[in-house]
């Protein structure tokens, strides 16, 4: 089981840890335990409360008519609010108590109604990529388990080979090769450029993950592609990117090498010519309109 310090409390639920202790001595909404050395510690029944609290609350329940329900009261009152409910942050909330949960049925239901609504490549800007990015945060603070973001990663991997499996077969444009580098397992990123990429109406020859670099060097003798693709989120590491952003640019001189990731946004690092940093999917949208505009 899982345990939660408050300020765990506060990071995923977006309410101040101050208040958090209010809300506990005013109205006992949560039930912290302590252990043998006397700190206060939170379960997984009290972060799943609270997410149901803050959703209430920022959907306009008092704490006070609030903390009068029952929980299946709650539970009742969150399912009606997140069905009928547009904003962003209350969809992003009912995302994370499926993290929470575990729940992939909810999981699977949420994200099915925003694709009806608004189709896909919406729902993941929109929806899907904030929620990801606020659960990678929470897994470098450790307030959520690696079996958590795993359990989520393949569900959202899952929608975005179906969705890709969904897209006609392109007849023209360029050629798009996407990897992952050695050792390298973040796979979201990449899948959904594949996605973007195939949309656009060009062709993606497939690496994926941990890529060798022999590999990637025999496919692309084989499919001359035109650009590269690639996110570096962990692996290399900080202290051997620059090293790799040079091998791959030698190593590719006639392709363009388009590269994102936790590594190399915002480093200070230097980029050969024919290589492009990409800080986010708006960035490779406006390169992909770039590449049709100039293939018309």
């Amino acid at each position: 089981m899982s345990t939660y310090s408050i300020k765990n409390l506060e990071q995923l639920s977006g309410i101040k840890a101050h208040t958090l202790r209010i809300w506990e001595q005013r109205y006992h909404l949560l039930n912290p335990k302590r252990t043998d050395t006397n700190i206060r510690y939170y379960d997984n029944e009290d972060l799943k409360l609270i997410l149901n609290v803050a959703l209430l609350n920022e959907n306009g329940f008092k704490i006070s008519k609030i903390a009068a329900l029952r929980p299946e009261e709650i539970r009742a009152e969150v399912l009606r609010v997140t069905d009928e409910s547009e904003a962003l942050d209350d969809q992003i909330y009912a995302l994370t108590l499926c993290l929470i949960n575990m729940d992939e049925y909810r999981f699977e239901e949420i994200i099915s109604s925003q694709i009806r609504r608004y189709g896909f490549e919406r729902t993941m800007f929109e929806l899907i990529y904030p929620f990801m990015s606020r659960i990678g945060v929470l897994w470098q603070t450790g307030a959520i388990a690696p079996a958590q973001e795993h359990f989520i990663s393949n569900l959202v991997r899952q929608k975005l080979i179906v969705a890709i499996d969904g897209l006609a077969k392109p007849s023209d444009g360029r050629t798009f090769l996407l990897f992952l580098p050695e050792g390298e397992l973040h796979e979201i990123s990449l899948l959904f450029s594949n996605y973007l990429i195939k949309a656009s109406g060009h062709r993606v020859v497939y690496l994926g993950q941990s890529t060798p670099s022999a590999d990637l060097l025999s496919v692309y003798r084989l499919h001359q592609p035109d650009y590269l693709l690639t996110v570096v989120t962990s692996s290399p590491s900080a202290e051997h990117v620059q090293d790799y952003i040079n091998a791959l640019s030698a190593k590719f001189p006639a392709a363009q090498i388009l590269m994102s990731g936790y590594q190399v946004i915002g480093r200070e690092l230097h980029f050969p010519k024919n290589v492009r940093v990409m800080r986010d999917f708006a960035d490779f949208r406006k390169i992909l309109a770039e590449i049709s505009a100039v293939g018309i």
